[in-house]
């Protein structure tokens, strides 16, 4: 368990925390420029925060009398690019992070890592033969080769395209999933706090804010996005796959809804987003449409917005979502609280990066 309570300035920047941190991963998700990365900095012990105290599994690691070096706190880091040496080779890489460590303490194989991130084919190559998702794993492995007691992520994924964030999101998660060690992970893009996290840190102008249940959490990463694209989180079990398709159908509390296929198997519970944007409202049954995905409930709230639109939370069976039209349709709907409509969204609008793989059923 982390425990930080900390109050750190920088020029004209101050960064506030009172976190208490267990395990799973915690993203650390706010705009640019908000603290996170200072945050992890002092965590790792690269900055020492001017007051305060933080700790770790009851182990003091700095407060007015004691600060414990960086590599005494057996911490991994991945940074936003890879960071690997140019002139080792992919093991060579990986074996670094092992180095400092007594051989007594060493718990991690290569063998397994190499199997865990999909690189054991590149042992033999120089970073310069790596694509950039390779290099990112090849990074994650040499952080998990330290034996970390707690891995930090820096918007590992931000230097990476979409095709090649896809491939490196499963990764995170087998780490998430396997590893067994609480990790720290960098965000401002909601759509990978979706995917990965277990529970929110959320940062504003400074203060950083622990937000209760992963749900109620989320919710709040939806509010805080700012300019990213708000939605709606599903719960979600898997159902069945229809090969034919290419389609997924899982079933949540607001009814049945198709995904693009996976390979999650029946029972798996997942957590879906969906973009606000995405969805199309209707008071009717929507038919001739290519929205597969149709969910049906009631209106309890409609709320103005700045730029000619409405905001309408929706009841489906005790599930709640939030649609945004313009208000001209909503005077031609004629909506209002109490007010039956259908929700529809394509599942294409289901983002891969935003399924996030909960528990086995």
């Amino acid at each position: 368990m982390l425990e930080l309570a900390i109050r750190h300035r920088q020029g004209d920047f101050t960064l506030q925390a009172d976190l208490t941190l267990g395990e799973g991963l915690t993203a650390l998700f706010g705009a640019s420029g908000s603290g996170k990365t200072t945050l992890i900095n002092i965590v790792a012990g690269l900055i020492r925060p001017q007051e305060g105290r933080i700790a770790f599994n009851g182990e003091t690691w700095s407060d007015a009398s004691t600060f414990l070096p960086p590599h005494r706190r057996r911490i991994g880091y991945v940074f936003q690019e890879g960071r690997l040496f140019p002139h080792l080779t992919v093991v060579q890489n990986l074996r670094y992070g092992e180095r400092l460590l007594p051989p007594s303490e060493r718990r991690e194989d290569l063998t397994r890592i190499a199997a865990l991130l999909g690189i054991t084919d590149l042992l033999a190559r120089r970073p310069s033969h790596l694509s950039g998702g390779e290099k990112q794993r090849v990074a994650l492995g040499r952080a998990l080769m330290a034996s970390p007691k707690l891995l930090l992520m820096d918007e590992p994924l931000s230097a990476l395209d979409s095709a090649l964030k896809l491939q490196i999101l499963p990764y995170i998660e087998r780490i998430r999933d396997e590893f067994g060690v609480p990790i720290l992970f960098v965000s401002h893009q909601v759509e990978e706090v979706a995917r990965l996290a277990t529970s929110v840190v959320t940062f504003d102008r400074g203060r950083a804010s622990a937000v209760g249940r992963t749900d109620q959490a989320l919710a709040t990463v939806v509010r805080a996005s700012g300019d990213l694209p708000a939605g709606n989180f599903i719960e979600a079990e898997i159902t069945g796959h229809h090969e034919d398709d290419g389609l997924t159908e899982a079933l949540s509390q607001a009814g049945p809804i198709l995904l693009r296929r996976t390979h999650l198997t029946i029972g798996t519970r997942v957590r879906v987003f969906v973009p606000v944007s995405d969805i199309v409202v209707a008071t009717g049954a929507g038919e001739g449409l290519s929205a597969l995905n149709r969910l049906s409930g009631r209106i309890v709230d409609i709320g103005e917005r700045e730029g000619g639109s409405v905001t309408l939370t929706v009841d489906c069976h005790g599930q709640t979502l939030i649609a945004e039209v313009t208000r001209r349709s909503s005077r031609e709907l004629a909506l209002a609280p109490g007010k039956q409509v259908h929700l529809l969204f394509k599942t294409v609008s289901i983002a891969s990066e935003g399924l996030f793989r909960q528990s086995q059923g």
